[in-house]
């Protein structure tokens, strides 16, 4: 039989826990990876930039739940994924970064030689970002770490990991990589009796559902205990479509809207499920609270790092949620409307003229299957999509509000479509497609059925209107943009020029089911929404 290589047997390892995309860039020491191409272990999607391995593995970890893997080369192939890897990590996704490492033949410690890509320490870089880093030196080292990583990435609460390996262990003979499967952390029974009584004394019980619920897989036990109590659903950028868009405890807009504000402000008890109340979603913690809040949360940081319970339950979300479910006493009936709170606060923003934007989002609500996944930027056009839209399921949306990365959209966009091949949706601004525009020529390369909307003002909107806010003058914000149309066919990319928001349904129809790569300009320039830091206090 072949020898197994350290290289091989970090993809068989991968292969046995169900993976079977990884996005690199080969470089001159971690080429052993695609030369241990075999079938029945990971194929290795190509991509033109290191951060992209990173955003497109975070990309797939978010749509699928599964680990996410990146593969870098050494010294500034990993320095490039670093920014993706911080996105990865303020939003907890479980992805793993395994870079390559100067060979240990020509490596002294504690002196810089000068060896190709050399860094004295590059697994530091990764340090303050990561749940965990390794840095193995023999294949029994690797096979260690390995195993540890991919169980350190996927247990809750979930994470990016790095681990680096020399280039000269990767050809080596391997050993086989063991790992154990996460478990999850039931609540004690003295914090679940507390919650319980919170709950069981309140009359308006509002549920507050961040992104632990969807890493968690407890839409179903959401579900359950919002309609034993009648109460209404608050969901965080993460949660959002954790409830179907129809659910009658469902509160379908963000909490920075004056109306959900109110409805939070008029309960009197808040259980938050799997979020650490972070500043976007909470206004940087000036958002009204009930008097009295029950917190639940498998991170003990994250459980009361922001503002402090009156009750806080450590476990894990499904868990929690279960068992609360069973012991709180039923409600008669809701005490709140929360299915009409949508639409009024539709119609309210309309009559602030922000009818563009919504026909924007609504294009999107009604022409792109629901099955299909959506990737917002740090874009205005992303900011409407991302705090707006009816998602329909889970894990549809893509929202970089973790760490705030522009140009996300477009390389995140490559990893759902490259595992599931669902057609997916990169909602983009002219300035942030630009970060990663080489990325066309993947989606050209892999055929990948992903549409890039582009919204194209020839500015950093946001910024713009930051300076138009505070009566500064408009600096450093206008752009100098190609055509994106003729951009995208030179890749051999199909197109289609989008006049205005009327005519984006039909547009985003046809791209769906184009089966291939499509970009689609739509000029506008769009107003911010109330999601948007400086309209916080409007």
């Amino acid at each position: 039989m072949e020898q197994v290589t350290v290289a091989g047997s970090v993809l068989d390892a991968l292969a046995s826990i169900g993976t079977e995309r990884v996005f690199g860039l080969p470089g001159v020491h971690n080429l052993a990876f695609w030369q241990e191409q075999r079938p029945g272990r990971p194929g290795i999607i190509g991509v033109r930039h290191e951060q992209t391995t990173v955003y497109a593995a975070d990309g797939a970890a978010r749509a699928t739940g599964a680990l996410g893997v990146a593969l870098t080369t050494t010294g500034p192939g990993a320095a490039n994924a670093v920014a993706a890897f911080g996105e990865a990590a303020a939003s907890h996704s479980p992805v793993l970064l395994v870079a390559s490492e100067v060979a240990t033949t020509l490596r002294r410690p504690g002196v810089v030689r000068g060896i190709l890509h050399e860094s004295a320490d590059q697994a530091a870089l990764f340090e303050p970002l990561a749940k965990a880093v390794y840095r193995p030196r023999t294949p029994g080292e690797v096979a260690e770490a390995v195993g540890a990583a991919i169980t350190t990435a996927l247990t809750w609460p979930q994470g990016p990991v790095y681990l680096d390996v020399p280039t000269d262990v990767l050809g080596r003979p391997g050993v086989p990589v063991r790992h154990t499967a996460p478990e999850r952390a039931a609540p004690g029974d003295e914090r679940l009796a507390a919650a319980v009584a919170e709950i069981d004394r309140a009359e308006r019980v509002v549920l507050w559902a961040g992104g632990g619920v969807v890493q968690a897989g407890a839409e179903s036990d959401l579900d359950a205990l919002a309609r034993r109590l009648g109460a209404p659903v608050v969901t965080t950028f993460g949660a959002r479509g954790v409830l179907p868009d129809d659910h009658p405890c469902l509160v379908a807009a963000p909490p920075h809207e004056p109306e959900v504000a109110a409805l939070i402000a008029e309960a009197d008890l808040m259980v938050a499920v799997g979020t650490d109340f972070d500043g976007m979603n909470t206004r940087n913690w000036s958002m009204p609270l009930p008097p009295r809040l029950v917190a639940i949360n498998c991170d003990a940081t994250d459980l009361d790092k922001n503002y402090s319970p009156d009750v806080g339950v450590l476990g894990d979300a499904r868990e929690t949620l279960r068992a609360l479910t069973h012991a709180v006493a039923a409600r008669p009936a809701s005490w709140t409307d929360a299915t009409g709170l949508r639409e009024k606060i539709r119609e309210r923003l309309r009559g602030e003229k922000c009818d563009e934007p919504l026909s924007l989002v609504e294009a999107v609500e009604d022409a792109w299957p629901t099955a299909g996944a959506v990737v917002a930027d740090m874009a205005v056009a992303g900011y409407w999509v991302g705090g707006y839209a009816s998602m329909g399921r889970p894990r549809r949306l893509q929202y970089p509000v973790g760490w705030g990365t522009l140009g996300y959209a477009l390389p995140a966009a490559i990893g759902p479509a490259a595992v599931s091949g669902t057609p997916t949706l990169a909602v983009c601004g002219d300035g942030g497609l630009m970060f990663g525009v080489g990325e066309l020529a993947t989606l050209t390369q892999e055929r990948l059925p992903v549409t890039v909307l582009v919204v194209d003002d020839a500015c950093y909107g946001m910024l713009r209107y930051d300076q138009e806010r505070f009566g500064h003058p408009e600096k450093g914000v206008h752009l100098a943009t190609p055509d994106f149309v003729a951009l995208a066919r030179s890749f051999g990319i199909g197109t289609a020029d989008v006049p205005g928001v009327a005519e984006l349904p039909s547009a985003l129809r046809e791209a769906a089911g184009h089966g291939g790569p499509m970009l689609l300009r739509l000029p506008a320039a769009l107003p911010p929404p109330r999601t948007t830091s400086p309209r916080w206090r409007d």
